[in-house]
């Protein structure tokens, strides 16, 4: 009967999701709750279904402009390490996949679907089950995007968390929340506040320090410690893949898992350029979804970074009207016609 989880699974549209989070959000601990957020706008269903339809890969990156590992099945234990809750995936794995053997056609709830499950992993594992639902919930999208085959093969692999993700959850989130001290006379100075971006790689804590009012993208590229590139090929300067600078490319999106209050408010270009690419970008004046380089920081911020980038928010979601594109730097010339392409069709636009 493991198939009729999948068929459940699958009933569910991309919005039946999100709507399903914000029913759940406040039973999830604030330290994965943006992260939970985030991790299904890095792998949005409605992209997964839409790429699945397409026989030519090739020409699909083309299309699309597609840079990085989107694959989710390619990621299956690693996609999440950026939440807390990632320490409990070899559980919450298994349990998924016992509960795939055992479900019948039933019709539960969404929610109350993974809450049942998270609630059973929490009473194994004596931790409270808040710590439980949001990596329970990317546990079921995952095996809804990859099928049950895909899910079962991967092996269950857990990086044991180092730095600040080593601490307790609620530590974690007071950590995220404090700003570096400006030392005694540190109200008096306006221009040369320095703050600190920790980025989330690998469960480790990298941190590279920003000025005042500085956009993160440039201020990853001021870090130079290690050669990024060999790392990420879309990482041209700093950890943060960049290409253009001027919101015209869409590499810089990450997400922010603490410190959003911190970050200037989305402007316009920003938010158009969002729904062009598809990033789906929560509708708040300081959203969880952003663009590095138009994301200016006056605090410290904790953000993840997507292992892909792309243009398909006119392909997939239908939400972009035609437009005529703004001037970009020469280094994203190459993009003009993807994106162009990526807003132009016979498809209706809403």
């Amino acid at each position: 009967m493991s198939a009729a989880l999948e068929s459940y699974l699958n009933q569910f549209s991309e919005s039946d999701w999100l709507d399903t989070l914000v029913s759940l959000s406040s039973e999830i601990h604030p330290v994965d709750r943006n992260a939970t957020q985030i991790w299904f706008r890095f792998f949005p269903l409605a992209f997964r279904r839409f790429i699945e339809s397409e026989q030519d890969e090739a020409d699909l990156r083309r299309s699309l402009g597609l840079l990085g590992d989107y694959d989710l099945a390619d990621q299956i234990d690693s996609s999440h390490r950026f939440l807390y809750g990632h320490r409990f995936w070899k559980t919450v794995k298994a349990a998924i996949e016992a509960e795939a053997e055992v479900f019948r056609d039933e019709k539960p709830e969404l929610a109350d679907e993974i809450r049942q499950v998270a609630s059973n992993i929490a009473e194994k594992l004596k931790v409270d089950v808040s710590l439980l639902i949001g990596i329970t919930a990317v546990g079921f999208m995952t095996l809804n995007q990859v099928g049950l085959e895909k899910f079962k093969a991967a092996a269950g692999e857990v990086e044991k968390p180092t730095g600040v993700m080593a601490k307790s959850p609620d530590a974690i989130v007071s950590e995220r929340n404090r700003d570096d001290s400006q030392g005694l006379l540190g109200f008096l100075r306006t221009v040369d506040k320095k703050f600190t971006v920790t980025y989330i790689d690998k469960i480790d804590s990298g941190k590279f320090q920003l000025i005042n009012d500085e956009e993160i993208a440039s201020a990853s590229a001021r870090d130079q410690s290690k050669n990024w590139r060999e790392r990420d090929e879309r990482c041209w300067e700093g950890v943060v893949p960049v290409e253009c600078r001027s919101a015209s490319c869409g590499t810089c999106w990450i997400g922010i898992l603490a410190g959003e209050e911190k970050l200037s408010e989305v402007g316009r270009r920003e938010r158009r350029m969002m729904k062009i690419f598809g990033y789906n970008q929560p509708e708040n004046e300081k959203p969880i979804l952003r663009l590095a380089c138009q994301a200016k920081a006056y605090g410290n911020a904790t953000i993840a970074i997507p292992t892909w980038n792309g243009v398909f928010g006119k392909k997939i979601y239908g939400n972009v009207e035609e437009l005529e594109l703004e001037p970009v730097t020469t280094s994203a010339k190459k993009l003009r016609e993807t994106i162009a392409s990526a807003t132009s069709g016979d498809e209706s636009t809403s």
